[in-house]
C-alpha cells in the first residue's frame, strides 16, 4: 500500500477527474508555442544534415568515414549501442515497475516509452549504414527465397542483434500504442473540432470504457509487460556478445551482457529523468510530475551508478588477476593511462562519482542540478561506449597494426542527424499526444493525494 504521509503526494492540487483530462490535454488544443517551432526547426536542420551525411555514406563508401583496417567500428557502432541503451529506459521504466506495482510510475511511462520507440528507430539506422550495401539489406532477412543454399549465418550475434532489436522495437511500439488508446478516446469524447474527432477516433479503436474493455485492457497489459521484461534483458545482452564472443582484449569476458543491460537501464533512466524536468518545466505539470517522481529516479540512479562504479573495479582488477599481458596493456597502459587517459576518466567521473551527489536530499530536491547531472550521465554512457569500442581496436595483439581513430564530419554528421530525429520525434510527441498517461493518473487519485481534510489531520498531528 502506497504511504503518502510517508512518501511524498504523488497528484498535487486537489485535483478532480475532469481537471486531470483537462490539465493534460492542454497542450494538445492550444496553438503551437514560438518555442516549439524554433527548437523543431533547428531539429529538422540537423536531421536534414545527417540525410546528407548519410547519402555521402551510401554514394561514395564507407571509406567517407574515419575508420580503418584496425578500427573497423567507430562512431557508428559507439552511437549505435548509446542509442539502444537511451532505448531501454521506456520499457524497463514501464514494464519492472509495472510489474512491481509502482504507481508513481503513472505521470512518468508514458514519456518513457514514447522516448523508446523514437531513440530504438534511431538506433537502427547505424547497422543499415554500417552494411555499406544499403540496398542490401533484405539478405539478413530469415525467409525462404530464390537464392539457392545462400542464408544467413545463424550463428553470427551481428544476425542476433537484427531480431532482438526488431522484437524489441515491435513489442515497445505495441506496449506504448496500446495504453494510449484510452487517452486517444478522452480526447475525442472532449474535443470540438471535426478533424481531432475523426483522428483520434480512428486511433482509439472504438473504445468505450466499459467494464469488459477494462478488464482485458488490464491483463494484456500484463502479458504484454511480461514479454517485454524478458526483451529488455535479452536485447542489451544480445548486444554485448558482437563483443564478447570475440578474443579482442578488453571484449572477451563473461561480464559483458549484465554489464550492458545496467549501462543500458542507466542511461535510460537519466534521460528519463532530462525530459521529466523539461516537461515539468515548460508545460507546468508540477502537480503531476513532482518531488516525489524525481526524487525517486535519483535514488535509482544512485543505486545504478554503484552497479556501475562495481563493473569497472570488477574489468580492471579481472585484467590484473589472469596475468594477460594483453589484457594489462589494454586497461592499464591504454585506458587508464595512455592514449586514451581522458575518455576513461570522464567515464568513471560522470558514471561512478557524478552520480553520488545524489545522496544528499538537497541535491535531488535541485532540479537544476537533477538536471544537470543526468546529462553528465548519458555523456559519461557514451564515453563508455567510445572506450569500450576504440581503446580495444586500436591497440591490438600486433603493434605493426596499431594506429589511431578520428571521426570524419560525415560520421558525426550521421549522429547529428539521428539526434535531430530524437528530438523532433520527441517534440511531436509533446504536441500530439498526451504526456502523461490520462487513465493510469485517474487510477491512483485516491490513494496518493492528500485532501484537505487529510492536510489538516497531518497538521495537527
Amino acid at each position: 500500500m502506497y504511504k503518502t504521509e510517508v512518501r511524498g503526494p504523488l497528484i498535487l492540487g486537489d485535483k478532480n477527474y475532469r481537471q486531470i483530462s483537462s490539465d493534460i490535454i492542454a497542450p494538445i488544443d492550444q496553438p503551437i508555442p514560438t518555442w516549439w517551432k524554433a527548437v523543431f526547426g533547428i531539429s529538422m536542420l540537423a536531421t536534414l544534415f545527417g540525410i546528407y551525411a548519410m547519402y555521402k555514406t551510401v554514394s561514395e563508401g564507407i571509406g567517407t568515414w574515419g575508420v580503418n583496417n584496425s578500427v573497423g567500428w567507430g562512431w557508428e557502432i559507439i552511437n549505435f549501442v548509446w542509442w539502444i541503451g537511451i532505448g531501454h529506459a521506456g520499457t524497463a521504466f514501464s514494464i519492472f515497475l509495472l510489474i512491481l506495482r509502482q504507481k508513481w510510475r503513472t505521470s512518468i511511462n508514458r514519456a518513457a516509452e514514447a522516448m523508446t520507440v523514437v531513440a530504438v528507430g534511431a538506433a537502427a539506422i547505424f547497422p543499415a549504414l554500417h552494411m555499406g550495401r544499403v540496398w542490401l539489406a533484405f539478405f539478413i532477412f530469415p525467409y525462404p527465397n530464390t537464392r539457392g543454399p545462400l542464408w544467413v549465418n545463424f550463428n553470427s550475434p551481428l544476425f542476433w542483434d537484427f531480431i532482438a532489436i526488431s522484437a524489441y522495437l515491435l513489442i515497445s511500439a505495441s506496449f506504448w500504442y496500446y495504453g494510449m488508446v484510452p487517452d486517444f478516446a478522452t480526447i475525442r469524447d472532449k474535443t470540438t473540432s471535426k478533424i481531432k474527432k475523426a483522428v483520434y477516433g480512428f486511433f482509439a479503436f472504438g473504445w468505450t470504457g466499459s467494464s469488459r474493455e477494462w478488464l482485458r485492457y488490464e491483463a494484456l497489459s500484463y502479458v504484454l509487460g511480461g514479454i517485454a521484461a524478458v526483451l529488455v534483458v535479452s536485447v542489451h545482452s544480445i548486444v554485448s556478445t558482437d563483443f564478447a564472443v570475440s578474443v579482442i582484449p578488453g571484449w572477451h569476458t563473461t561480464v559483458f551482457p549484465p554489464y550492458f543491460v545496467v549501462g543500458a537501464i542507466f542511461s535510460g533512466f537519466a534521460m528519463v529523468m532530462t525530459l521529466m524536468i523539461i516537461i515539468r518545466k515548460i508545460y507546468k505539470f508540477q502537480d503531476y510530475v513532482t518531488d516525489s517522481h524525481l526524487n525517486a529516479i535519483a535514488k535509482i540512479l544512485i543505486f545504478i551508478s554503484l552497479i556501475m562504479g562495481t563493473a569497472y573495479a570488477t574489468e580492471i582488477f579481472i585484467a590484473w588477476y589472469s596475468g594477460s599481458q594483453y589484457e594489462m596493456f589494454t586497461f592499464f597502459k591504454n585506458r587508464i593511462t595512455g592514449d586514451y587517459t581522458f575518455q576513461f576518466w570522464a567515464m568513471v567521473v560522470c558514471n561512478a562519482f557524478i552520480p553520488q551527489l545524489f545522496w544528499f536530499k538537497k541535491v535531488r530536491q535541485n532540479l537544476t542540478l537533477a538536471f544537470i547531472i543526468s546529462l553528465f550521465i548519458n555523456l559519461g554512457m557514451w564515453y563508455e561506449r567510445f572506450n569500450i569500442l576504440i581503446t580495444s581496436l586500436s591497440k591490438d595483439y600486433l603493434p605493426s597494426s596499431w594506429t589511431t581513430y578520428s571521426p570524419t564530419w560525415v560520421e558525426v554528421g550521421v549522429y547529428i542527424g539521428t539526434l535531430g530525429i530524437f528530438v523532433s520525434g520527441v517534440l511531436l510527441f509533446f504536441k500530439y499526444i498526451p504526456m502523461i498517461a490520462i487513465s493510469e493518473v485517474k487510477s491512483i487519485l485516491k490513494v496518493t493525494s492528500i485532501n484537505k481534510n487529510d492536510k489538516k489531520h497531518i497538521s495537527h498531528e
